[in-house]
């Protein structure tokens, strides 16, 4: 079974930074030749997209309301996928989760849809103090 472990995530002031990791739990799954999408989630609302990079990590995509202030990127080497957040607020405050979809090697501009993805973490909480 695929899985996909998110970490970094923690409590942060108003205007502070963290940084989340994506990797895989182990097994013979790799990141490498698939688009990571980054997805959050607060209680009561459906996952929204957030951010994703393919699989070369040459394209990235961004929801509006993180341009500008998160960054996605990866290092394949480290079959790892980072997604640097700066200039946090409460708005922000949510469960991060990074998922893949079924496409290997995909040149296409990633889906925004949570139900297009196959491959979930559990997520790693982010919460932004006032």
């Amino acid at each position: 079974q695929v899985r996909l472990v998110e970490s970094g995530g923690g409590l942060v002031q108003t205007g502070g930074s963290l940084s989340l990791s994506c990797a895989t739990s182990g097994g013979t799954f790799t990141l490498r030749g698939y688009t990571v999408t980054w997805f959050r989630q607060t209680t009561g609302k459906e996952r929204e997209f957030v951010a994703a990079v393919n699989w070369r990590g040459e394209n990235t995509q961004y929801a509006d309301v993180v341009k500008g202030r998160f960054t996605i990127s990866r290092d394949n080497t480290k079959n790892t996928v980072y997604l640097q957040m700066t200039t946090l607020s409460p708005e922000d405050t949510a469960v991060y989760y990074c998922a893949t979809d079924s496409q290997l090697f995909s040149n296409g501009r990633a889906s925004y849809i949570a139900n297009d993805m196959v491959n979930w973490g559990k997520g790693t909480l982010v919460t932004v103090s006032s």
